[in-house]
């Protein structure tokens, strides 16, 4: 759990898939629903062994909201 703004911020979706975190950041901008992209830096410098993943975080209270977001889209969070 971290904070942003002000708000407590849980994760919704972790992947290696750029496209995939991308896509969902997207959804999730365009619905303006807090959220934040976590360990994409560290991703980066990982390289290709996948150790970190990157993270979705979305504020807690609108986590419902997302996760419904998101399997209307067809992505499994």
């Amino acid at each position: 759990m971290t904070r942003q703004k002000g708000a407590v911020m849980v994760e919704l979706l972790r992947s290696n898939d750029p496209v995939l975190i991308s896509f969902a950041a997207s959804l999730l901008a365009d619905a303006k629903i807090t959220h934040s992209v976590a360990d994409s830096h560290m991703s980066v410098i990982d390289g290709s062994i996948n150790a970190v993943t990157n993270r979705v975080l979305v504020a807690e209270d609108q986590l419902a909201a997302a996760r419904e977001l998101l399997a209307d889209a067809g992505v499994d969070a």
